[in-house]
């Protein structure tokens, strides 16, 4: 699919965002790491809030912020990290997190103005172990942009 050295790098970036998490609820920290065409990573970390609907995933605030930058048709890949987190706030945890469903259909949005099937690379808060995709495995037949018309 991919090389692996595109998937460490996004995994390690996505790691160190994970550190910034704010999971004062879940206890369940998350990091993601955007790759844009040119190479460069915009990085996002899970939000929560008291009115727990209020909550944003790393994803997504990653997602976000490249919308903001105008370049939400540049993204390539993905990395997500994720883990429960420890008694001083580190994520730990070695199994692979993976987008959850909402997350799929933001990253969608992104795969279908880009034209891209993104990769999504996958790993837990710690290890070596990373599960790597096509985001059209994930969320097959999706809704997008390309059914109203826009992509």
């Amino acid at each position: 699919m991919t090389d692996d050295n595109e998937a460490t790098r996004l995994i390690a970036m996505a790691r160190t965002a994970a550190a910034n998490a704010h999971a004062p609820y879940s206890r369940f920290a998350v990091g993601a790491a955007v790759l844009l065409t040119d190479g460069s990573v915009v990085t996002g970390a899970n939000v929560e809030n008291a009115s727990y609907g209020l909550s944003l995933c790393a994803e997504t605030v990653a997602i976000a912020t490249v919308a903001a930058q105008g370049r939400l048709r540049e993204v390539v890949a993905v990395g997500v990290i994720g883990g429960a987190m420890d008694a001083d706030g580190r994520a730990t945890g070695s199994d692979p997190v993976r987008p959850c469903g909402r997350c799929r259909q933001v990253l969608n949005e992104a795969a279908q103005l880009s034209g891209n099937d993104l990769r999504v690379h996958c790993a837990g808060a710690q290890g070596d172990r990373i599960a790597s995709y096509r985001l059209s495995d994930l969320l097959p037949d999706a809704f997008g942009p390309a059914d109203l018309g826009i992509a």
